[in-house]
């Protein structure tokens, strides 16, 4: 049978990788290019990317595929879910989550080209990916196979590091710092290890997009983050060329580390721990300037319609046709998030310090209390008058209400 892998390079994919090739199976290894590498953060990233495919076809893969997705994945995917700020459980950036559509996506492109009869990933059975991957392959073409071999014939962290160890599978992987990461330039998942107790603190090694505390600068820095019809560019940098710079700046000064309990789509809680200082300085900008273009109404609408979003990404639903009438409500909304957003990133925090925009619903000469104060102070009685009348007449009727029920 011929198959398409999708193929990380790490602990778990290179072992299946060697075990469908020596069980006689074709195997095409397909690594998506997100910008960043599981097994190294920062500078090293790129050289592990370029290791990969090296690696995939020296373990004896038929042919093995390097997608340059950056673009892709940052206007397909990342844009769309900036706009409806998205951040499961009200933290997180969702950086894994958003890329595994895209991912399955490319395995099912890559097994037509191909002629491929099946398509695999290396996620188990307990885990949110394996929904996510095989909901959308199964939508994009349901004659395709989607194998899953971790969910079948579960190993553990440690068997796997054993049977690399004894077919000569390199791994990074080391049995006393077991972590399974998975990144892009959205964010950094780490989970496993010493992090599956929630009441043992992140050890400092578990890190690698972002400083210690003892490690930041004293002095802040300030990034100005503009956005056109919702999309945000920083000094003329666009797309995941500016994700790339600005976690690297935030990251500096600790922003983005994420430490929470979550719940699974599969119904069980996990400890996860996440790097995510580009993604989350960019939802905070964006929420910013939501809140001084848009009405009250639109905000109140607009967080449960995110929420709800936010949950679909989450859940594996991104081919879920609300997700896409959920995206034509933010595209009306595009155009007035236009203006400029001032961030201080200082000591893990990415803080706000100053919006603008030519559609500001926010009107100064309103909201002073200085001279030049334009607002009519004597309308307010009335309108408490009306506003509160529903209220008024409620507690003028409990009493009675109270009496005929005692009888």
């Amino acid at each position: 049978m011929k198959i398409v892998l999708a193929y990380s390079g790490g602990l778990d994919t290179s072992v299946l990788l060697k075990k469908y090739i020596e069980a006689g199976h074709e195997v095409v290894a397909l690594t998506a290019d997100l910008g960043e590498s599981d097994a190294a953060a920062g500078s090293g990233a790129a050289a592990q990317q370029e290791q990969v495919r090296a690696k995939a076809l020296a373990l004896g893969a038929l042919d093995a595929v390097m997608i340059d997705a950056k673009e892709r994945f940052f206007d397909e995917y990342c844009l769309p879910a900036l706009g409806a700020n998205a951040l499961y459980q009200g933290i997180y950036p969702l950086s894994a989550a958003l890329s595994r559509p895209l991912i399955s996506s490319m395995l099912v492109e890559t097994a037509h080209r191909y002629g491929a009869q099946a398509v695999a990933h290396g996620c188990t059975g307990k885990g949110n990916d394996q929904v996510r991957f095989e909901v959308t392959a199964k939508a994009l073409d349901p004659s395709l196979r989607v194998l899953a071999p971790l969910r079948e014939q579960p190993m553990s962290r440690p068997d796997a590091l054993a049977y690399a160890k004894e077919h000569g599978v390199p791994v990074l992987q080391k049995a006393d710092k077991p972590y399974s990461i998975d990144a892009n330039f959205w964010g950094r998942s780490i989970e496993s290890g010493v992090l599956e107790d929630p009441w043992n603190a992140p050890p400092e090694d578990c890190y690698g997009w972002t400083a210690a505390p003892e490690q930041r600068p004293a002095q802040a820095d300030e990034v100005v983050i503009s956005f056109r019809d919702g999309a945000p560019s920083i000094d003329g940098a666009t797309g995941a060329e500016m994700v790339l710079s600005l976690n690297k700046v935030a990251g500096k000064h600790g922003v983005g580390r994420i430490d929470m309990v979550e719940d699974r789509v599969v119904g069980l809680k996990s400890r996860e721990v996440y790097e995510c200082p580009g993604s989350v300085t960019l939802i905070a900008a964006h929420q910013a300037l939501e809140r001084l273009v848009l009405t009250r109404d639109e905000l109140r609408f607009k967080a449960q319609a995110d929420r709800t979003y936010t949950n679909l990404i989450y859940d594996g639903l991104w081919l879920q046709p609300l997700r896409t009438a959920l995206d034509a409500f933010n595209a009306v909304l595009a155009p007035r998030l236009t203006g400029e957003v001032r961030m201080r990133l200082h000591q893990g925090q990415a803080v706000v310090v100053g919006s603008r925009s030519p559609f500001a619903v926010y009107d100064k000469q309103l909201a002073t209390y200085a001279e030049g104060d334009t607002f009519h102070h004597d309308a307010a009685g009335g309108f408490i008058e009306l506003w509160g009348l529903p209220v008024v007449a409620a507690a003028k009727a409990a009493p009675r209400a109270a009496g005929t029920a005692q009888r």
